[in-house]
């Protein structure tokens, strides 16, 4: 297969050197799985087989699956967080009052047993061994019948049956554009174990950490049905449905189809079914095969087919400036709520706008590289997913929709200072579950997330930057990185000292301000009082433009990174002496008489988050400046 290979070998073994000098190791785990779906009651059984080699140093004695259905219960954690967070999720409340007494109120409370989802596991061995197991919640508690050693494995077989619930949110039946089944987080999931222990986090509508493995599937559903999904068909004739070669002859088996799809080296698996959806295809240079399945809705059609050449723009955007897509195919399928990222797919709303599909689109196709190929823990590091998708989809489509925007990441600097300044911003370092209300979340993730990346350009530069994203995928491609890998790549990239960056800036809430406070001529030379107001530092740039139109850079190097960052090309630049964080002020000599100046600006690039760039700029008529010569 096109690219993947070239990493399977190193992966299998999972003990890999990591840049913090202990031995990096990562768990494996495969998956074959038989499903049969009832597409009158929402109802499918099923068994797996599952192989899980402990690349650990640990003894392992139990083990954890995710049964994420579960959650779709009145009785859940996921509804009682609904219920008790103040800005509850849209898509899974109503409003049973009215808009001068709004009673806002859990879908998930209302429905029946016919609704609800589930998934129950009915037999467990090991090795063929029956196990003692429990169903907490949407975990399920498996204590072994013998401990996995370090680099041993263990094989384990279950019968498991699921309903789909009602009430869409990623996943879920029959949703609100029409689509039949959008099936994320259906099958029972064994939990990761890594360097911090397991992560069997109940399942609360947030993020995800998976275990690498390959998955063989075998579906059976309505013949009618059209199927997109994670993985290679392995029996397009017999299914047909757009996948078949011209002139095959499908093979129908009574009123079901059974679809075999098989995916290497993914942490998860989704598919999407639907008796109505159209399938088109688009091979992109690469070699990639783009798979669109969508409605046949006449209001949708057209932008359906205007998205399939921008997917591979934005493929070929990714691959260039992350790093080679790996699979053979990648499939955009209409389905669930809002977008939602899955191994080699995404599924969509779409009934959208042009302009909204390719934006969903680019920021769930760029989830494919910063969570389904550098696959950090969500849960704990929700930032770098997120905030990384962000950034790198915000850059894409200001390229593919041709939007030739200076800064195509003022929307995320805005999120940012809106959340700094609202008195109530949690460190990044918070769980994804444990933030006091969800827009805290989402302003963390997205928009602070996107702004690390983006800041961390005007740090150490932009080639820098660009540099360092192609190294941190060339180093950690099918692992799953920390924030300090990632820093440490730009180290390297760069030759800058950024752990204080990466410290004040994900693990405290420390804001930047920088202001001019005075600005004095004196003969031939003007002196401006520049002052840090906010507890985070910064290198410093100043941009002074003169009267005859001309323009002068002046740096100033943060003495804790011990490195100056490189000029840009045709940029008139002078380097001034390091300002150490200890001192508020730095006195900044500008070798030109005041009344030549226009005007003095702090950072004119923007790209510093400074929460008040009321005081970042002077222009003659400040109050506070002595102007005597």
């Amino acid at each position: 297969m096109k690219k993947i290979l070239f990493s399977l070998l190193l992966i299998s073994t999972g003990l890999i050197q990591a840049q913090n000098n202990t031995s990096y190791w990562q768990q494996h785990v495969d998956y074959t799985m038989e499903v049969d779906m009832n597409v009158e009651n929402f109802k499918y059984t099923g068994t797996q087989e599952l192989v899980y080699t402990n690349n650990s140093p640990d003894t392992l004695n139990r083990v954890f699956y995710h049964l994420f259905f579960n959650a779709f219960q009145p009785d859940s954690e996921m509804n009682a967080r609904l219920k008790s967070v103040p800005d509850p999720d849209g898509r899974m409340t109503m409003n049973k009052g009215n808009k001068e007494n709004p009673e806002i109120v859990s879908r998930i409370t209302g429905l029946s047993e016919d609704q609800i989802g589930y998934l129950r596991v009915n037999s467990l061995t090991q090795n063929g061994e029956d196990l003692n197991y429990e169903e907490v919640g949407t975990v399920l508690e498996v204590e072994l019948a013998k401990p996995i050693l370090p680099g041993e494995k263990a094989t384990f077989n279950m019968n498991f049956e699921g309903q789909v619930p009602e009430q869409i949110r990623r996943s879920g039946r029959n949703s609100s554009e029409g689509v039949a089944l959008s099936m994320s987080q259906w099958y029972p999931k064994l939990a990761e174990y890594d360097f911090q222990g397991w992560h069997a986090d109940s399942y609360i509508a947030r993020e995800f950490h998976g275990v690498w493995g390959d998955f063989d599937v075998k579906l059976t559903i309505d013949k009618d049905y059209t199927v997109g999904s994670t993985g290679y068909l392995q029996n397009p004739q017999e299914i047909g449905h757009g996948y078949e070669e011209e002139g095959t002859k499908v093979k129908t088996k009574g009123d079901k189809l059974t679809w075999h799809f098989v995916a290497p080296q993914v942490h998860d698996f989704t598919w999407a079914a639907d008796p109505e959806y159209i399938h088109d295809k688009l091979t992109a240079e690469d070699g990639t095969v783009l798979h669109f399945f969508y409605k046949d809705n006449d209001e949708i059609k057209e932008n359906w087919k205007n998205l399939q050449p921008k997917t591979a723009e934005l493929l070929a955007y990714f691959n260039e400036h992350i790093g080679p897509y790996p699979w053979d195919q990648y499939s955009v399928v209409q389905g669930g709520d809002g977008g939602m990222e899955y191994a080699m797919l995404t599924l969509i709303t779409g009934e959208r706008s042009f302009g909204s599909l390719v934006g969903v689109t680019a920021h769930e196709m760029a989830h494919a590289w910063f969570q389904h190929l550098l696959a950090t823990n969500e849960s704990i590091h929700e930032w770098m997913d997120e905030g990384f998708t962000s950034y790198i989809s915000s850059e894409a489509e200001n390229v593919v929709l041709g939007k030739n925007a200076e800064n195509p990441h003022t929307g995320s600097y805005r999120g940012y200072g809106y959340l700094a300044k609202s008195g109530k911003e949690q460190p990044q370092t918070t769980h994804a579950d444990r933030y006091a209300m969800n827009g805290l979340y989402g302003a963390a993730a997205y928009s602070k997330g996107a702004v690390f990346l983006a800041q961390l350009g005007y740090i150490i530069g932009e080639e820098n930057l660009s540099r360092t994203l192609n190294r941190y995928y060339d180093e950690w491609k099918f692992k799953h990185p920390t924030p300090n890998d990632f820093i440490r790549v730009a180290e390297k990239v760069s030759g800058a000292e950024l752990d204080w960056y990466l410290q004040d800036w994900t693990k405290t809430t420390n804001t930047i301000d920088y202001a001019i406070n005075s600005v004095e001529g004196n003969g031939e030379k003007t002196t401006v009082a520049l002052q840090r107001n906010g507890l985070m530092p910064m290198p410093v740039e100043v941009d002074v433009t003169l009267k005859d139109g001309s323009e002068e850079k002046f740096y100033i190097p943060l003495q804790m990174m011990r490195w100056e960052k490189p000029a840009d090309e045709g940029v008139k630049r002078t380097v001034k002496n390091d300002w150490a964080w200890g001192f508020p002020g730095y006195q900044l000599e500008i070798p030109v008489a005041l009344d030549k100046i226009s005007s003095i600006e702090i950072d004119n690039s923007q790209l510093m988050a400074d929460i008040d760039r009321s005081n970042n700029t002077w222009n003659g008529n400040m109050e506070n400046v002595d102007s005597s010569n």
